[in-house]
């Protein structure tokens, strides 16, 4: 999980304005609610994306994110090259980096279905837990007016929030897509007792979020032989 962490934090690192950069390096290299007495129970390293859509395994969260960080910066360029338009890369790096951070919150571990689910006892969304966090630690308007926007709630008023919102669109649904593929093959191993979530979450502690779905699109049998050896995790 650490190479993936250590490349969202010099992501952040490389935001130039000074106000936005220590708020987004306090909040990834802090992750914590502090208007709130409530605890986690599944830690930010360790947390899916989703439950049961994309990047539901352990340390989904850290792929989906710099997914969508390596989007956003993309997308950037391709929307001025293209369009004409001009975007902040400190506030797309940044909204990018801290839209889905606090999703850890809403977890737990699945015991009987393997994986994830949202907590029974948890109430706020993440995408309004980290508006509530960015303006606790004195966040810049201008940053909480793009995270605010990122998830399509908001109407766009920025460039910035347009971006984040497709790569985080476009990367979750490439997730979905992924995790479907890959868990058609692993229906195989699921008749004898290995659950799918499992071993694709045993396989990211193992090797890293990363690894989980380069053998996609690689034949059912490569695949089974790939996860067979996660099935005692």
């Amino acid at each position: 999980m650490g190479g993936i962490l250590d490349k969202l934090i010099g992501y952040a690192e490389s935001i130039s304005d000074e106000s936005i950069r220590k708020v987004t390096l306090g909040i990834l290299t802090q992750p914590t609610l502090s208007f709130l007495d409530a605890k986690p129970i599944v830690g930010f390293l360790d947390s899916p994306a989703a439950p049961r859509k994309h990047h539901s395994f352990s340390g989904g969260l850290l792929l989906h994110t710099i997914g969508v960080v390596e989007a956003s910066v993309r997308i950037r360029e391709y929307v001025e090259m293209v369009y004409g338009l001009k975007a902040d890369r400190d506030l797309v790096v940044a909204a990018a980096l801290l839209h889905d951070i606090f999703k850890f919150y809403q977890y737990r571990p699945d015991e009987i279905e393997g994986g994830y689910k949202p907590r029974e006892d948890w109430y706020l969304s993440h995408d309004y837990s980290i508006i509530g966090e960015l303006a606790r630690r004195g966040a810049p308007e201008k940053l909480i007016r793009v995270v605010a926007e990122v998830h399509g709630i908001q109407p766009f008023t920025t460039i910035e929030g347009l971006i984040v919102h497709l790569a985080d669109s476009l990367d979750a649904r490439l997730g979905d897509i992924l995790q479907q593929t890959l868990q058609g093959k692993l229906r195989a191993l699921d008749k004898e007792g290995c659950n799918p979530y499992k071993v694709m979450s045993e396989k990211a502690r193992s090797d890293g979020p990363e690894k989980v779905f380069e053998r996609a699109f690689s034949p059912v049998d490569v695949v089974v032989s790939e996860f067979k050896k996660y099935c005692g995790g």
